[in-house]
């Protein structure tokens, strides 16, 4: 069965529109990743530094990678989330509805054990000027309240992301962290 939220994002992308303030007072639009995007999500891709790529690196980020995703949009398993400034994507955040193979095992030799139909797996990434400006603590709480909505229970950092997310306020949604 199909989850009525996920329905309404098909429909209606716009729904998951919203805004977040930073620690500064700077405001971000942020919302998920449309086919109009191509161009602006292969600049964010191509201009992250390579520590930056080391640390966030759930795909290749190149603008080949970029088109695809901007020519394929589908919400079903997987939102992707951009947080702009203005028209300049500052944030990219992947939400997969389920579990990867490689964190089912990861977890598992920690005892903790992952659900593919109430999980989810969280792959942030941040520009370069704008990390450690609270984008992640601003996003996250928007994040869980939509993995909510979508029926998911926990989510849990993507196995390619190292553990270095700063959570600032609780939420109802527990984060599991991978050490």
């Amino acid at each position: 069965m199909i989850n009525p939220f996920i329905d309404e994002l098909q429909r209606n992308p716009q729904a998951a529109d919203h805004t977040i303030v930073l620690k500064d007072g700077t405001r971000l639009d942020t919302r998920l990743h449309r086919s109009t995007d191509s161009r602006r999500l292969a600049h964010y891709f191509t201009h992250l530094s390579e520590a930056t790529r080391r640390v966030y690196g759930p795909h290749p980020f190149t603008a080949e990678q970029a088109h695809a995703f901007c020519r394929d949009v589908n919400y079903t398993d997987t939102l992707r989330f951009l947080a702009l400034d203005s028209e300049r994507i500052v944030a990219y955040f992947i939400l997969r509805l389920g579990i990867l193979d490689s964190d089912f095992e990861r977890y598992a030799l920690r005892n903790q054990r992952l659900n593919d139909h109430t999980d989810c797996t969280l792959a942030p990434s941040v520009a370069d000027d704008y990390q450690e400006c609270g984008v992640g603590s601003a996003l996250f709480p928007l994040l869980s309240q939509l993995a909510d909505r979508l029926d998911r229970k926990r989510i849990v950092l993507w196995g390619g992301v190292l553990s270095l997310i700063h959570i600032s306020e609780p939420t109802r949604l527990g984060m599991l962290k991978y050490a």
